[in-house]
């Protein structure tokens, strides 16, 4: 006990500075929480959404052996974790012990025991694929209180880059890659010294890398180092645009030293005690075809524009609905020069098979003649940003006010980008993997939707 703090004469107000612990504690949690907090309309959304995924979690777990943590409680914390931008699993785990309102959330009650982060993060990572995370998000849309607030007739799409967990040091030549001799120094993690990531994280409100690049969904492009990733660190392209006139080699600016290589891998000085060895990647040519990361083999070196980094990256694509700019779908490939278009006619075709037609918006890179006919094919109107040269759009869809409208509307999905990036972890992924980052990346822009729907189911 604390010692009570004696009475001063002409203070008998004052409050008493003493605690006394009670034998037993009668708390309620569902008291704790205020009856208007945002939470609480996130909260039963999510369980009738879990509720409608009881199928699935049943098909995942065997009929007999030691219970796991419980499927529901798993993604309810996963959500906590990104609505509340908790930076690792060890941190939610001790703001659990003690945040009533986590507590309250995860299904936990106040003396139930907190899991071991290592346990957590397992029975996460087997629960959490991507096909969970795509359930997850469909079961939030088809809910009573949601269906309303979506359009089924204007949609707007769009992609951004999702920065890889592995640095420019893992990208070595595939021989070195796949188990032969690797080069001097090693593969430094992003959050090693010395490390030569090339991009730091994005802040709100960037534009996505679809307003200034091209991509596309499974293998990279061979056409120019937007597409392939080729790099070649001496001097940049004379005329700025990213397309080189070497063999389609993106190039960055060197720093008037004169190249060093040993054999197409890069020079190595001996490491200073305590970090890792430098490497110096100058005048060599490095592309997907050729190299490889050791880190993240799924992971392609990948720049967004003229004049910007080449950084190892995944491409996350999302279709929004016009009416509220909430996500309707979301997927994740390998970033590569038709990536963008080619995730954008998976995600709008399910949603084309009606008999009236149907919009869809974006940005300058979605005009190209092949998607723009191939959206015609499905009875969509491409309300995509028309090109000052070579538009594949004429006057047929340009001259309606419905596409002056698409065009406004469609810039909110960088909201979604922004916020992913700042509020959720997508700025740069801590994971290994198409498959982990892709359910990631789902599960994140789900979130947004929860994050967004008391706002307006108030209105």
């Amino acid at each position: 006990m604390i010692p009570s703090v004696p009475v001063i004469m002409g203070a008998k107000m004052r409050g008493l500075d003493e605690r006394n612990e009670a034998l037993f504690s009668y708390v309620n949690l569902e008291d704790r929480v205020p009856a208007r907090h945002p939470l609480r309309l996130i909260r039963e959304i999510v369980n009738g959404a879990l509720a409608r995924l009881d199928g699935a979690f049943a098909t995942l777990y065997a009929a007999d052996g030691r219970p796991s943590i419980a499927p529901e409680r798993l993604l309810r914390a996963a959500l906590i974790q990104i609505l509340f931008s908790v930076r690792s699993e060890r941190q939610l785990m001790e703001q659990m012990q003690y945040n009533l309102l986590f507590r309250w959330f995860v299904g936990l009650g106040i003396d139930d025991p907190v899991w071991v982060p290592t346990v957590f993060s397992k029975n996460r990572d087997r629960l959490l694929t991507t096909d969970i995370a795509r359930q997850f998000l469909a079961a939030i849309l088809v809910d009573k209180a949601v269906k309303p607030l979506l359009s089924d007739e204007h949609f707007s799409v769009d992609g951004t880059l999702i920065k890889a967990w592995a640095s420019m040091k893992s990208f070595q030549p595939k021989e070195a890659a796949n188990g032969d001799e690797p080069a001097a120094g090693g593969d430094a993690g992003p959050g090693q010294a010395g490390s030569a990531a090339t991009a730091g994280p994005a802040t709100n409100g960037e534009a996505g890398p679809a307003q200034d690049s091209d991509a596309s969904a499974s293998e990279p492009a061979a056409a120019g180092p937007v597409q392939d990733g080729d790099v070649s660190t001496t001097e940049p392209a004379a005329s700025g645009d990213a397309n080189s006139a070497q063999d389609g080699s993106a190039s960055a600016a060197g720093d008037g030293e004169a190249p060093r290589h040993d054999g197409g891998r890069p020079a190595v000085e001996p490491p200073a005690a305590g970090r890792n060895a430098e490497v110096d990647f100058h005048g060599q040519k490095r592309s997907n075809q050729t190299h490889a990361s050791r880190t993240d083999p799924e992971a392609r070196l990948y720049r967004k524009g003229p004049g910007k980094e080449a950084k190892l990256c995944f491409m996350g694509h999302a279709l929004i609905e016009n009416r509220n700019g909430l996500v309707v779908d979301a997927c994740l490939t390998q970033a590569s020069g038709h990536a963008e278009r080619e995730a954008a006619l998976a995600m709008i075709e399910p949603r084309a098979d009606r008999p009236g037609r149907i919009t869809l918006g974006g940005d300058k890179n979605y005009d190209a003649e092949d998607f723009v006919n191939e959206l015609r094919s499905m009875n969509v109107t491409p309300h995509v940003a028309a090109k000052k040269t070579g538009s594949a759009l004429d006057g047929r869809t340009t001259r309606h006010a419905g596409y002056a409208m698409s065009q406004r509307i469609r810039k909110r999905i960088e909201e979604v980008f922004g916020w992913g990036k700042t509020v959720g972890p997508l700025a740069q992924t801590m994971l290994h993997g198409a498959e982990r980052v892709g359910a990631q990346f789902t599960f994140t822009v789900a979130g947004y939707n929860l994050a967004r729907l008391p706002k307006l189911l108030a209105a």
